[in-house]
């Protein structure tokens, strides 16, 4: 887990890293509110901030308002070192957003445990939000998660300029094997197909159920030629997977079809029609004899 230190005293600073490297942790080192704030605002920013009240130009309360006052994904959680130990001034920090306190000159072991206890309170809330947002079956997204992801993913692309590619994908005459197989073996055979589209893809891309048999993969910074090649690559491995029914005496073999679709940086395009896009082209492979990839009109 990252923390970051804001202390603009030098001993006090070099402890408290001293300390954090030996726990375990990841940590970052700024000597004022100002510069925390800077790397708090960068991507990835660290769950757990430890900071010093008394600091120039930007001390730790005016930094935990700022925190507490930007929307982003999972809760920071935010300790105070201060001198201060009168309860007026504790309730002051509480006032600005502060999870906990120490008092200068604080316990080393104390301040380990505090730390766990804001490490296990951050846990618990990263998994709260993995439930709430993935699909209990497959793992991967759920429709409305993966909205919310993709219309900021293309507003980043829209920003940087950035090439960004979408996959709609359906399974072929899954409605068979529910029929023929029973509900049980069609809950596998979707796991396993959402599984390979899961390895098929980057880490930083994602995957998400958009209902039923259908599935759609995002594509940071992929462009059109990329995109077709890695749609090919994920029809390639679900026509050559082979999924075990109960009791492996027996196994059944799907195919899938793929639509991809790029985004058009020219029309300033949004998530509703990048998909829409895509789900024409998987409809037109569908047409065209399933198990194949089409590549969406304006691409």
């Amino acid at each position: 887990m990252k923390v970051l230190i804001a202390e603009d005293e030098p001993v006090s600073r070099r402890v408290l890293e001293s300390f954090l490297r030996k726990w375990g942790y990841d940590v970052l080192v700024t000597c004022d509110g100002s510069e925390a704030w800077e790397i708090f605002q960068k991507p990835d920013p660290p769950n757990l901030i430890i900071s010093d009240w008394m600091m120039p130009d930007m001390d730790g309360l005016e930094l935990c308002r700022k925190i507490r006052g930007i929307e982003r994904s999972g809760y920071t959680y935010f300790i105070i070192l201060t001198a201060k130990g009168r309860k007026e001034d504790v309730i002051q920090g509480f006032q600005a957003g502060a999870d906990d306190f120490l008092v200068k000159p604080f316990d080393k072991e104390e301040m380990k445990y505090r730390i766990r206890i804001g490490e296990r309170i951050i846990r618990l809330e990263q998994q709260i939000l993995h439930l709430a947002t993935t699909d209990s079956l497959t793992g991967v997204l759920i429709r409305r998660a993966f909205m919310e992801r993709i219309e900021a993913e293309i507003h980043r692309s829209d920003r940087e300029n950035a090439p960004f590619s979408l996959i709609f994908s359906d399974i072929d005459f899954f409605k068979k094997i529910n029929d023929n197989y029973g509900h049980q073996v069609g809950d596998i055979v979707l796991q396993k197909f959402s599984g390979e589209l899961t390895k098929s893809a980057r880490p930083y891309d994602f995957v998400g159920r958009y209902g039923g048999e259908e599935f759609v993969v995002c594509l940071p910074g992929v462009d059109k030629v990329q995109c077709r090649v890695v749609a090919e690559r994920m029809r390639k491995r679900v026509e050559e997977m082979k999924v075990m029914l109960p009791g492996g005496s027996q196994s059944v073999r799907i195919t899938a079809s793929f639509g991809a679709a790029s985004l058009s940086m020219e029309s300033k395009e949004n998530a509703d029609s990048l998909i829409k896009r895509a789900d024409e082209a998987m409809y037109r492979a569908k047409l065209e004899g399933r198990n194949r990839v089409c590549m969406a009109s304006g691409n």
